[in-house]
């Protein structure tokens, strides 16, 4: 049977504060120096307790017009990826038909065929 370990408000609070003054480079490692056996229990403690920088979470703050403009770009690279998308699968299809069109007309080699011709088309 699995013993089941309480901490003291206090530790934690100890635990949180040693974090928060850099003591510690993780919650990894808090836990192992003070033989904290649960994985996300210091994780817990520090929602709970301490100051959430240490979560690793990012914050940003924009004004409305700000946030419309970031929907617009976002809403363009989507637009521009599709474009690319499909420009790429065009190139791969004008080269295909070419390969072919060149082995139909008994021409060995594509690269050479298109040196040429290139600029008369």
């Amino acid at each position: 049977m699995r013993s089941v370990v309480r901490y003291s408000e206090a530790f934690k609070l100890q635990v949180i504060r040693e974090l928060e003054a850099g003591r510690f480079g993780s919650l990894n490692e808090a836990k192992l120096a003070y033989g904290i056996k649960g994985a996300m229990t210091v994780g817990k403690w520090i929602r709970r307790y301490g100051k959430n920088q240490l979560l690793g979470k990012v914050i940003v703050v924009m004004k409305a017009d700000e946030q419309t403009e970031v929907k617009e770009l976002r809403k363009r690279v989507r637009e521009l990826e599709k474009a690319l998308a499909d420009a790429h699968i065009d190139s791969r299809l004008d080269a295909a038909y070419l390969k072919i069109a060149c082995r139909r007309a008994g021409v060995e080699d594509v690269e050479d065929f298109k040196k040429k011709h290139a600029g008369k088309l």
